[in-house]
């Protein structure tokens, strides 16, 4: 049985000899390099690292791993992270009442295309619960309009605790998360139907066809406090024309909607987003 490769996420400032000092701890740690990326921030003073190596020849020791390499980020001043590629996280996908990005998410995950379990899913609408039982999710549906939002989130995060959750995808969940929510958790992802930063809010399509734009776009993008504005992760395109009413634009997105947000999802589930500085980078 084949072992899981490492990956080792570093961020620290820019110095020479960084690649060397990565590369050869790995080496000596019997480590096989399978990818390596490195991006220098100049205007930041960063150097952020991406490598995935295996051991081949002897057992994975997750903590000397961790140790080991806990040396040689205090010596270059470096944030580090170090995942395994077997792990399997367990995700919630949040929804409203547009299914499109819950089942392509789905589909992705019954064919083996995404790396994650979805025990959960949360809605502030009752629509979607047989979709959810089709893909044996647990649906649980919160009335936000006649309930406060402090007690909806609050059971929604023990919800998160209990399922054991270290993902939220917002698959067209329209409603905002609170400050305390988000500071309660915060691994979220967002898809939002513009090509941000045109168009936030609510209608971005019913705006664009205003507008008479020529490209609609999505965005997926970690949520933050700032109505999205949170780091951008992957944004797709379509072009629109004159003929196009609202409603096409709002059909011609859906489909961009879908591509990226799993695309986005992918790239969290597989370690190659860095979040830094409001931005981030993404190593494809």
């Amino acid at each position: 049985m084949e072992k899981p490769s490492i990956i080792l996420r570093t961020v620290c400032p820019d110095q020479a000899g960084l690649v060397y000092q990565l590369t050869s701890w790995i080496s000596s740690h019997g480590g096989n390099i399978k990818h390596s990326d490195h991006h220098t921030d100049q205007d930041a003073g960063l150097f952020l690292s991406r490598i995935e190596w295996s051991i081949n020849n002897s057992s994975i020791n997750k903590l000397d791993i961790y140790e080991g390499f806990q040396q040689v980020a205090n010596n270059i001043n470096a944030h580090f992270t170090i995942n395994y590629s077997d792990e399997i996280p367990n995700v919630a996908i949040f929804v409203s009442k547009q299914n499109h990005c819950l089942i392509d998410l789905l589909w992705r995950v019954r064919n083996g295309e995404l790396k994650m379990k979805v025990p959960l899913i949360i809605s502030n609408h009752p629509d979607l619960e047989e979709c959810a039982n089709d893909f044996n999710a647990k649906f649980i549906y919160y009335d936000s309009r006649n309930n406060s939002r402090l007690e909806v989130e609050k059971q929604i995060l023990n919800n998160l605790k209990f399922f054991d959750i270290k993902l939220v995808i917002l698959a067209k969940y329209m409603q905002i998360l609170s400050e305390s929510f988000l500071q309660e958790f915060s691994e979220i992802i967002n898809i939002h139907h513009s090509f941000l930063p045109a168009f936030k809010g609510s209608q971005p399509y019913h705006r664009a066809w205003k507008r008479g734009v020529k490209l609609i776009g999505a965005t997926a993008h970690y949520v933050t406090k700032e109505l999205d504005e949170g780091p951008i992760i992957d944004q797709c395109t379509v072009r629109v024309s004159h003929r196009d009413e609202v409603d096409d634009l709002i059909r011609k997105g859906r489909d961009i909607e879908r591509i990226s947000l799993a695309r986005a999802v992918r790239m969290h589930l597989n370690h190659q987003i860095f979040v830094y500085n409001s931005k981030t980078a993404v190593f494809d």
